[in-house]
This record gives C-alpha cells, sequence and structure tokens, in this order.
C-alpha cells in the first residue's frame, strides 16, 4: 500500500521557519519524482517544489524561489521542505506527492501518489 504521510506543519509568525517532512512507503522511491504542493481556501492547488530521486534536479516556484529548500533522503524514503522567511500568503495545507515520470514536474497531473496534507499557517 502506497503512503505519503506529510508533517512538520504550525503556526508561526511571519518571518519564521517551518520544516515539512514526507514519509513514503509502498513504491520504489528511487524511481519517482516527489513533490510539495499547496492549497490555500479559495485558491487553485501551486506546484511549490519537486525534486527528482533519480537525478536530484529540482524545481521551485518562483513565489518560494530562495526562501524554500526541497531535499530528499532516498535512504530513509523522507522528502523534506525546509521554508524559511514565511509569509502570510505561504499559509496553505501542504501535501506531499510522487510521479512515477521521474523528473521533476510541477503539474499535479503528473503526481499519482497524494499524501494527506499538513497545515501551515503564519501570523502576520
Amino acid at each position: 500500500e502506497v503512503q505519503l504521510q506529510a508533517s512538520g506543519g504550525g503556526l508561526v509568525q511571519a518571518g519564521g521557519s517551518l520544516r515539512l517532512s514526507c514519509a513514503a512507503s509502498g513504491f520504489t522511491f528511487d524511481d519517482y519524482a516527489i513533490g510539495w504542493f499547496r492549497q490555500a481556501p479559495g485558491k487553485e492547488r501551486e506546484g511549490v517544489s519537486c525534486i527528482s530521486n533519480s537525478d536530484g534536479s529540482t524545481y521551485y516556484a518562483d513565489s518560494v524561489k530562495g526562501r524554500f529548500t526541497i531535499s530528499s533522503d532516498n535512504a530513509k524514503n523522507m522528502l523534506y521542505l525546509q521554508m524559511d522567511s514565511l509569509k502570510p500568503e505561504d499559509a496553505a495545507v501542504y501535501h506531499c506527492a510522487a510521479s512515477p515520470n521521474m523528473a521533476a514536474d510541477s503539474a499535479a497531473k503528473a503526481y499519482t501518489y497524494w499524501g494527506q496534507g499538513t497545515l501551515v499557517t503564519v501570523s502576520s
């Protein structure tokens, strides 16, 4: 059974940091691209960042470049998102997802497996 379990969300003041984690199981982690998506109330889902576990290539949305860092630990089947200099507009439910396309892809339609999200709240 495929499982993607995101954690690490919480309440943080603007300018603060959070580190999200995603524990993956049930599929060959090395053969997938893994991504973070977020959705705020009333807004469309947005691809935040993703990483290809085959070649390490990454993607970042323009809105998070220079502030967020994605990484993965293939030995532990873990995905991380270090979020620094958080802004109120970063507040959303963050989901991790896995794509068999292997390339880092920001399009949600490329992702087959989705986990339940973790809520990030940023106070101004």
